[in-house]
């Protein structure tokens, strides 16, 4: 896949990979659309939670079921 870039962003993308440590602008592009797809999942978990029905209160009594409840799994 080739992508064209004006100047202004060709000279960002270099000034990015030469001062971020990545070795080819592959490597930064890549990057960047990792972080895009994170976003993405993150946006969607988001939105699932938003439409989802509301749960009982989230209180230190959940937590500490929660503690206790992964306590168990790593005693395994």
């Amino acid at each position: 896949m080739n992508i064209s870039l004006p100047e202004t962003l060709k000279s960002f993308v270099d000034q990015q990979v030469s001062g971020r440590g990545y070795g080819t602008s592959s490597e930064y592009v890549r990057e960047l659309i990792r972080k895009d797809q994170d976003r993405q999942r993150l946006r969607q978990i988001l939105l699932d939670g938003a439409a989802s029905e509301p749960t009982g209160a989230v209180d230190d009594a959940y937590f500490d079921t929660l503690r206790e409840r992964a306590g168990s799994r790593t005693a395994r």
